[in-house]
């Protein structure tokens, strides 16, 4: 199955394509850019990866938390892409996709405190444990100050 996950949360932009048990991705800062990047890195992923926008299968895409603006732009462009292909869509947080890559990393974590910058002197947080190789979150993703 041909995925495509998008990314925009945060202050950098990030796409990816799984196709043929192989991913390949694209990553960049880019603050207040992410609108006018993210379409030509999915083309440049889906160029590398010899696909067209009609091989698209399914789209996940960063719900946030993060930027208002940030995680509109992925949401926009996959619901665009979703109703144009007429491919199903799952949407992630930025937070457990955080965690879920320190599990995969370090395999002998069992706990992860995944953070990201809110501004205004706050930070979104969340706790997870590893269950079965995947992140699982304990309690609630929060905004603390």
């Amino acid at each position: 199955m041909n995925i495509v996950v998008i990314d925009t949360a945060t202050e950098a932009c990030s796409v990816a394509v799984q196709y043929q048990d192989k991913v390949i991705g694209q990553f960049s800062v880019c603050p207040q850019q992410q609108s006018v990047t993210i379409l030509p890195m999915l083309a440049q992923v889906l160029d590398d990866a010899g696909l067209a926008k009609q091989d698209i299968q399914g789209i996940g895409f960063g719900h946030g938390p993060g930027s208002f603006t940030g995680v509109r732009i992925a949401l926009g462009m996959t619901q665009g892409l979703a109703l144009g292909l007429n491919v199903p869509v799952v949407g992630m947080s930025t937070l457990a996709t955080l965690a879920q890559e320190a599990f995969t990393s370090q395999p002998t974590l069992t706990d992860v405190y995944a953070a990201i910058d809110a501004r205004m002197n706050e930070v979104y947080f969340a706790h997870y444990q590893v269950q079965q190789g995947m992140a699982v979150l304990v309690g609630k993703e929060c905004v603390i100050p």
